[in-house]
């Protein structure tokens, strides 16, 4: 059951490795994709923390913070590729 406890603090400690990239990435995609995976990761240490103790209230919370993640991942990333998503005209169409 120590593995547990292990591989959790492990976790723990990439995520904040990660953080680095997080603060100091040269421009945004590289921000989300370090958040993304700093909340996978802390999700993935609260899975293996709450095998640990035994209470199912660390695995819930883990699972909601995991969907949270993919979707403010999903909300940034269209946030920041809004160009491609609005519809643009043909000069055709405006001449008829």
């Amino acid at each position: 059951m120590i593995e547990f406890l292990i591989f959790a603090i492990l976790f723990l400690a990439f995520a904040i490795v990660n953080l680095y990239r997080l603060i100091k990435g040269p421009n945004a995609a590289d921000r989300i994709v370090a958040s993304d995976a700093a909340d996978i990761m802390i999700s993935c240490a609260m899975m293996l923390f709450s095998l640990y103790s035994g209470r199912g209230i660390y695995l819930d919370v883990s699972i909601i913070s995991a969907m949270l993640g993919i979707i403010n991942t999903m909300l940034v990333g269209r946030y920041l590729d809004r160009g491609r998503w609005v519809k643009k005209h043909d000069s055709s169409e405006n001449n008829n």
